[in-house]
């Protein structure tokens, strides 16, 4: 039985999402990478206010309102931070670990749990302190204070999700798979960084 086509009009809107999304990352990758990574991170920040809102209420503690500016904080760093950072550094694994090298599974997840998940840990803390006008002080309070329970909760929640982004899921979407496990990451983060 023969299947006729639907045009795109007439399609779902979440198939038109999608389709014009792809349109985009071919035309131009960075910028939509890095668009949708604000989007998200802005997402994940207002999930965690939102959470923590509804743990405050279920304790009969009253609830401050949302808090634009920390979800614009997060947005920016998704924008100009997540967003070509990631791009930049699932190309380039692409080219210093092809699939033909033998232990490319291995190499790949080590460079990215050993080398670039600390290291984009610490540049979130600091992107985040001069967003939030905060010193030097603040800084090493807070990376005392969390960075390394924070990294270590990167390591169990992060490497299943990286295992299957680095080594399963095709290169011009890993950005995006690693940006919808991000959104509830930003939300712990969020939490963890108070």
């Amino acid at each position: 039985m023969p299947v006729q086509s639907v045009p795109v009009r007439d399609a779902a809107i979440h198939f038109r999402l999608l389709q014009q999304y792809l349109v985009l990352l071919k035309k131009y990758p960075i910028l939509t990478k890095s668009v949708t990574s604000g989007i998200l991170s802005a997402l994940g920040n207002l999930l965690s206010q939102i959470l923590e809102a509804r743990k405050k209420a279920k304790n009969g503690v009253p609830a401050s309102e949302i808090d634009t500016a920390g979800a614009t904080r997060y947005a920016i760093y998704g924008l100009f931070i997540t967003g070509p950072v990631s791009h930049y550094f699932y190309q380039l694994m692409e080219v210093w670990m092809p699939t033909t090298d033998p232990y490319c599974i291995v190499k790949r997840l080590l460079l990215d749990r050993l080398i670039f998940a600390p290291g984009f840990l610490l540049l979130f803390y600091f992107v985040m302190n001069i967003l939030e006008a905060k010193g030097w002080e603040e800084f090493e309070r807070k990376m005392r204070k969390s960075y390394w329970t924070a990294l270590k909760m990167n390591w169990k929640v992060w490497t299943p999700f990286q295992f299957i982004n680095i080594n399963f899921v095709p290169v011009q979407f890993r950005v995006l798979f690693a940006n919808m496990v991000a959104l509830f990451w930003y939300a712990y983060l969020a939490t963890v960084r108070k």
